[in-house]
C-alpha cells in the first residue's frame, strides 16, 4: 500500500495532477490515511506570533490529540527558532517544499498577505489541505483564480479571521435574527491604515469579517476618512444598510453597536468561547474530512471589500467594491 508520505511526495513532483477527478482522489487520499494517523503540520512563515501560538496549541497543550506541529519555515533562520522553541516545534526547514510528502497539513502564516498565495499553491496543488491565516491575499483576482484552482484539485482551503469564526460572532449573529430591522451599524476595531504590513488589510479584517458575517456580504461602496493612520470609514449595502467603521489608532478590541427600532445598542456575545476555540476547531476539522468552513465566496468577498478600503484610503472618496464570482 502506498504510504501518505509517498503519496504526497509523488505528487508533489507534478505526478497525477492533470485532471479534476485526479485531483479529488489525491486530497480524498491525504485526509483519509490523515483520519487514520496523527495529524502532522507544516507551517510556512515565523515572523507571526501567531506561529509560536499554533505550536503551543498543538504541541504543548495539546488541545487536539494526535495532531503535531511537525516542520516549520521561517522568514529568517532566527523567526523560525524563535518559533521552535516557544511553541516545541521539532523541525526546521530551509526550503518549504522540503515539507511536501511529509505533512497531512499545511498553516500559511506570513504577516503581510501578498505572500500567501504563491506559498500555498505547490501544496494546495500537490493536494494538501491548507489554512491561511488572515488575510486570505492581497488581491482578490490573485485570489478568484487561486481558488479555482483549489477547487479544480479538490484540495480543502480556507481562510479567516479568528475574530469572525469565533462563538461569540456566531451568537451575535443569531440574536440579529430576532430583532427589530437594522438601519444602522457602528463597528469598531484596532487598524493602520499605513501598515507596512498591507495597510488595512493587517487588522482590518478582525473589523470587516465579522460585519459581513453578520450583516451580508453586499457592500456596494466604501468611503475612508483619514486622520493620520486611522479614522474611520462609511460603508453603504445594496440592501440599504449604512455602516460606521471606526479604526482605533492606539486602542484595542473590536466593538459593534447597532440601530435596531428606537434603540442604539451594543451587541455583546451571549456564550463562552469553546474550549479549543471554534476557529481551531473548524481548522483541524477542515484538515481531517476536508469540510470547508466557509464558502470560497466569502473568502473573496472579504477581499474586495479591504481592496477598496485601501483604494479610498488614498483619496478619501466613495470607491466601488468589485466582487468577483469565483
Amino acid at each position: 500500500m502506498t504510504t501518505r508520505r509517498d503519496f504526497i511526495k509523488t505528487t508533489g513532483k507534478g505526478v497525477a495532477l492533470t485532471s479534476m477527478a485526479t485531483s479529488g482522489f489525491i486530497a480524498k487520499s491525504v485526509l483519509a490515511e490523515s483520519s487514520e494517523k496523527n495529524l502532522l503540520i507544516g507551517i510556512i512563515g515565523a515572523e507571526n506570533s501567531h506561529t509560536a501560538g499554533f505550536g503551543k496549541l498543538f504541541n504543548i497543550d495539546k488541545k487536539f490529540p494526535g495532531a503535531e506541529v511537525k516542520y516549520v519555515w521561517g522568514e529568517t533562520d532566527e523567526f523560525a527558532k524563535a518559533a521552535m522553541k516557544k511553541g516545541n516545534i521539532p523541525e526546521q526547514v530551509k526550503d518549504p517544499k522540503e515539507m511536501l510528502g511529509n505533512i497531512d497539513a499545511l498553516i500559511v502564516d506570513h504577516r503581510h498577505p501578498k505572500y500567501h498565495l504563491e506559498a500555498a499553491r505547490p501544496f494546495v496543488e500537490a493536494g494538501v489541505p491548507t489554512f491561511v491565516d488572515k488575510p486570505f491575499c492581497y488581491r482578490a483576482s490573485e485570489g478568484k483564480d487561486f481558488l479555482q484552482m483549489a477547487k479544480s484539485k479538490g484540495t480543502p482551503v480556507t481562510s479567516y479571521s479568528s475574530i469572525a469564526q469565533s462563538s461569540a460572532t456566531f451568537d451575535m449573529m443569531k440574536q440579529i435574527k430576532s430583532m427589530d430591522e437594522i438601519s444602522q451599524v457602528v463597528r469598531t476595531g484596532t487598524a493602520d491604515l499605513d501598515s507596512k504590513y498591507g495597510g488595512i488589510f493587517f487588522y482590518g479584517v478582525h473589523i470587516v469579517q465579522p460585519l459581513i458575517y453578520m450583516f451580508g456580504e453586499d457592500i456596494e461602496e466604501v468611503k475612508v476618512n483619514r486622520n493620520g493612520s486611522a479614522g474611520n470609514a462609511s460603508l453603504k449595502f445594496a440592501s440599504g444598510l449604512f455602516a460606521t467603521l471606526i479604526f482605533k489608532h492606539k486602542a484595542y478590541g473590536w466593538e459593534t453597536f447597532v440601530e435596531s427600532g428606537n434603540q442604539f445598542m451594543e451587541l455583546k456575545p451571549g456564550v463562552e468561547e469553546s474550549d479549543p476555540p471554534k476557529n481551531y476547531a473548524d481548522m483541524v476539522e477542515m484538515f481531517k474530512t476536508g469540510k470547508e468552513p466557509r464558502s470560497h465566496q466569502s473568502i473573496l468577498n472579504c477581499v474586495s471589500v479591504l481592496e477598496a478600503l485601501e483604494k479610498s484610503a488614498k483619496t478619501e472618496k466613495w470607491t466601488p467594491v468589485e466582487l468577483l464570482n469565483v
